[in-house]
């Protein structure tokens, strides 16, 4: 975590001189915000029961379309298991040594079976929407947790790549039909060894529009980021595909760079989800 909590010094790690003013400079849940950043390193300390409680409290606690609640998440421990999921996505060998490893779901198969049971009609289950109900309440839950988890002085990091191969995490994880897994987030006591620090993002100005949306205004935002996000990179000895927008883009320059995800329509559908 930052040494520093004042909300203004946090502010101006991550938006530089572009950090707005704040309304106050203490405040524990904003402080606990502002501090996010990715954390892959951690130490053997376990986390325990009381803890994974008190995140899924939290993460229950976060909004759900029409209380509808298709999520769920499972936790992961077993050492082998963490490496096969590691396995899985790339080979992150922060899954394997993070004490505790959670895999979010989208999560229809609830719903179903309950209106199986009850014998009550179900059949909006085969549309995109439910789906898209689905990876919402488990992005909520999750980073309800995820803050609850960096407040009780844990690190996190998200794994999108549980999306890489979508079948084998969901045979290696037991899960029936109408569930996949959206993300997992590795959580662990940050190694003291290896700080990581706050990530500047754009500014605001890029992100905020007023009333409509107006494309013009990421222009001068975007140029100022890279001058910001270049020095991060540097300061960081950050290995990158240029400056933040070529590095972006490398990203998402077709299929190939992908890993895996551009058969994720087909992954779906194999898993029960809607096409409609």
């Amino acid at each position: 975590m930052s040494e520093s909590t004042d909300v203004q010094t946090l502010l101006k790690a991550r938006y530089g001189a572009a950090a707005p003013t704040p309304l106050t400079t203490e405040n524990p849940v904003i402080s606990t915000l502002l501090q996010h950043r990715s954390v892959r390193s951690y130490t053997p300390e376990p986390v325990s029961d009381d803890v994974l409680d008190v995140m899924l409290a939290a993460a229950q606690s976060a909004s759900t379309s029409s209380n509808l609640q298709c999520w769920s998440v499972v936790a992961v421990r077993e050492p082998q298991r963490k490496q096969r999921l590691a396995a899985l996505a790339g080979q992150q060998r922060h899954i394997e040594q993070c004490p505790l490893f959670l895999v979010w779901l989208a999560d229809l198969q609830r719903l179903d079976a309950t209106g199986e049971r009850f014998q009550l009609r179900r059949e909006a289950l085969d549309y995109m929407e439910m789906l898209m109900i689905g990876v919402i309440d488990a992005t909520l839950a999750a980073q309800n947790a995820a803050v609850a988890a960096e407040a009780l002085g844990l690190g996190v990091v998200y794994i999108g790549g549980m999306r890489d191969r979508p079948e084998e995490v969901a045979a290696e994880l037991g899960l029936p039909p109408r569930t996949v897994a959206v993300f997992g987030m590795c959580v662990g006591h940050p190694d003291p060894e290896k700080p990581t620090t706050i990530k500047p993002r754009l500014p605001g100005a890029a992100v905020l529009h007023r009333e409509r949306y107006d494309p013009a205004a990421n222009i001068g935002p975007v140029d100022d980021y890279l001058h910001i996000a270049n020095a991060f990179y540097r300061e960081q000895q950050m290995k990158t595909n240029g400056n933040w927008a070529e590095h972006s883009l490398h990203r998402v320059r077709g299929p190939e760079a992908m890993r895996g995800r551009d058969r994720l329509a087909e992954a779906l559908r194999a898993r029960g989800f809607p096409s409609r």
